[in-house]
């Protein structure tokens, strides 16, 4: 038992210095571990649900993300049952004052297109045309958008973007 005791102070010195340490560290004004809550958060801002249904509806009508996003992903469920061809649905962001004439280019494109002309420079970023059911996602780059700046997003079926649109917020 006199072995015990020891070992027992020993234990309870480390666990001492390792408090002393963490507090130290921690109280350190502009100490890169203090910020790694922050930066996590950054990330989860950076990552973006939406949900289309059947009722050629999409669930929200406005995502944002913060400019401190070097990339976002946007992630589409379809909560439908319809398949992909008669009541697909995708996410396009384009700039606001692009949005009539790319849904209108993008009904000529196709299905097998994701009603996306080939090469669009106006499309900003896309999912594919998903059916009821199925989740798409894509990751884009942000560092063509400008802080403030007038973006929309919408679906291009033919059709859908009259009800499914909403507002993009960068910044």
């Amino acid at each position: 038992m006199s072995g015990q005791v020891p070992a027992q102070e020993e234990m309870m010195m480390k666990l001492i210095r390792n408090s002393l340490a963490a507090i130290f560290v921690l109280a350190s004004p502009g100490l890169v571990l203090v910020s790694a809550p922050a930066a996590a958060a950054d990330a989860a801002a950076c990552k973006l649900e939406i949900t289309g249904n059947d009722q050629m509806q999409y669930d929200k009508k406005e995502l944002s993300v913060p400019a401190s996003c070097k990339e976002v992903t946007l992630t589409l469920h379809h909560a439908g049952q319809l398949p992909a061809a008669a009541m697909g649905h995708n996410w396009v962001l384009v700039v606001t004052p692009d949005l009539t004439a790319v849904a209108n280019a993008g009904m000529g494109a196709g299905l097998a297109s994701d009603y996306i002309p080939a090469g669009d420079k106006r499309v900003l970023a896309h999912t594919k045309v998903v059916g009821g059911g199925q989740t798409t996602s894509v990751t884009f780059s942000t560092a063509g958008l400008k802080a403030g700046g007038d973006y929309s997003y919408l679906c291009t079926f033919p059709g859908h973007n009259a009800l499914m649109r909403g507002k993009f917020k960068f910044g």
